[in-house]
Parts: structure tokens; C-alpha cells; sequence
């Protein structure tokens, strides 16, 4: 039976269009995802969202929440709690405005579509219901890019939790697709008083479910995903708790992972270094096996 793994049908073109020089791959946009956890007493959940079959990338897939950096968040200093900014530039590989503005994406990508924020009025405290028609006012502003995250909780006196979230791992879209992005992965335990919602306009449906669960229903071809959704799913199965995840965070590996494809003979064969289950060997003239 197949899997779920999501591939887009013009791949093959645009894989051969590369190999003969006449695509110029797109530059890839930053972004940030977030792998929010809860205990249970069966183990940890992850909150999944399904993408709406409408949307031209991915539509159908499961998966977490993020989206891109807003550059606005580069240089704006906030209040910060947590490893420094040196730290977390240092952790991503990226100068320190740009940590933050990851570190911000991770954090806004999360409150925009489950209505969790990792923020509190002090540093060590988080927000507690935010579901009120005022929250839900600046939660539909930042949505629309009408204000910067940073402005944000500068206007609501909120201090960002960066030791709330741990870089889990870093993929890179391939050069052939038509959208790409560098996507830093992070996972967060939902802090204590909160609840999430589907609060994407992009989700028709979102899930708590246990990371061994939907890789075996992605196994079976039940759900669709992306190969960094089903391969940090599978990475996340070990942990019997958030907290041992969000432990074991800092020392993972953030090399960025991203898809390679060559022609050999008549074939194309798309892999990604490091995840053997996803290679495809693409027939030049046929579909992908």
C-alpha cells in the first residue's frame, strides 16, 4: 500500500528542467514551524493541522504550525526571556537579528493558527486565556501583517518565552520547487492554562495525536504529509514526555537537510540525504515509484 507522502506533479518537469539548466532555482524565503506537544497519560501528543485540499502547496497535508519570518522583526528589540540572542544565533547559524525574527516567526506562527502564545507579562509567566474578542482583534492584525510581532508585544507588555521552544531540526525546500523555504522546526510544550484552536484560515481540521500514531496512519496512506512532517513525527516517537523532547532539543543537529535529484540513466532518483524512506525513482518519461 502506498504511503502518505505528499509529491507534487509537476516535480518530475521541474527536476529535469534543472538538470539541463534552464530553471534558475527560486531564492528560499526563512520561515519557522512548531511541534506543540501535551502530555497524556498514553504519552505525548503533537497538534497537527490538515491543510485545506484548496491550497495550491501541500493542500490536504497535515502539519504544524508556521510560516514565514516577517524581516520587521529583525531589528526591533523586545522583551526577551530565555537564552540570549547570541545563543540562539549561534543555535540556528544566523546573526542575532535574525534569531530573534525566527525566534519571533516560531512564536507569532502559534498563536496565529492554534491561539497559543508563548509570552507572558514577566519572564517567567505565560498569558493565560486569549480568546477574547480583543486578543482575537490582534490575533486577526498580525495575520494580516498589519502589525509586526514585535510591535505586538511591545504594545501589550509582553515578554517573548524563547526558553519555551527548542530547535529541533532545519529542512530547506529543494531547488526545483517553485515555492521555497528554510524552515527551522521547533517543539514547545502547550504551556499550562492555554488551549489550542483551529484559528487558520489554511486548516479545515486540526488533531492532537500521538507522534507514533499518525506515522503509522501515514504508514497505511491515511494521512498526507510532507517528508520533514512525517520524518520529525518519527524522531519524536522516543519521548515519553514534552519535556524529555524539549530536553533533548539543544543538542540535535540543525545541518540543514535538502533534497538532492540526478539523473541516472533513464531515471530521475530524488533523495534527501539522511532519509532513505522518501527517495523516488522517476521514470523520464513516467511517474514517480
Amino acid at each position: 500500500m502506498a504511503n502518505g507522502q505528499w509529491f507534487p506533479q509537476d516535480w518530475p518537469e521541474r527536476i529535469r528542467a534543472l538538470a539541463d539548466g534552464t530553471l534558475t532555482p527560486v531564492v528560499p524565503k526563512r520561515a519557522a514551524t512548531v511541534m506543540l506537544l501535551k502530555d497524556t497519560t498514553a504519552g505525548p501528543v503533537v497538534h497537527m493541522l490538515r491543510r485545506r485540499a484548496s491550497m495550491a502547496f501541500a493542500g490536504g497535508a497535515y502539519a504544524y504550525p508556521g510560516g514565514g519570518v516577517d524581516p520587521r522583526d529583525d531589528d526591533h528589540q523586545i522583551r526577551w526571556a530565555g537564552p540570549t540572542r547570541a545563543w540562539w544565533a549561534e543555535r540556528l547559524g544566523v546573526d542575532e537579528a535574525e534569531a530573534q525574527a525566527i525566534v519571533c516567526a516560531a512564536v507569532r506562527e502559534t498563536y496565529e493558527e492554534a491561539g497559543v502564545l508563548l509570552a507572558g507579562p514577566a519572564p517567567d509567566s505565560v498569558v493565560g486565556d486569549t480568546t477574547g474578542e480583543d486578543w482575537e482583534a490582534d490575533r486577526e492584525a498580525l495575520v494580516a501583517r498589519d502589525v509586526s510581532f514585535a510591535e505586538f508585544l511591545e504594545r501589550r507588555g509582553l515578554v517573548l518565552r524563547s526558553d519555551l521552544l527548542g530547535a529541533w531540526t532545519r529542512w530547506i525546500t529543494p531547488e526545483f520547487e517553485s515555492r521555497r523555504y528554510d524552515t527551522w522546526f521547533f517543539v514547545a510544550a502547550l504551556p499550562e492554562g492555554q488551549r489550542t484552536r483551529n484559528a487558520s484560515t489554511e486548516a479545515d481540521r486540526t488533531v492532537w495525536i500521538g507522534p507514533a500514531e499518525a506515522a503509522a496512519s501515514y504508514d497505511k496512506g491515511e494521512l498526507l504529509m510532507m517528508p520533514p512532517t512525517i520524518a520529525t513525527l518519527r524522531q519524536l516517537t522516543p519521548y515519553d514526555t514534552a519535556g524529555e523532547a524539549l530536553e533533548a532539543a539543544p543538542a540535535r543537529d540543525l545541518t540543514p537537510v535538502l533534497a538532492r535529484a540526478r539523473l541516472d540513466g533513464d531515471e530521475i532518483v530524488l533523495s534527501w540525504p539522511g532519509h532513505d524512506e522518501f527517495t523516488k525513482h522517476i521514470p523520464t518519461g513516467g511517474a514517480p515509484a
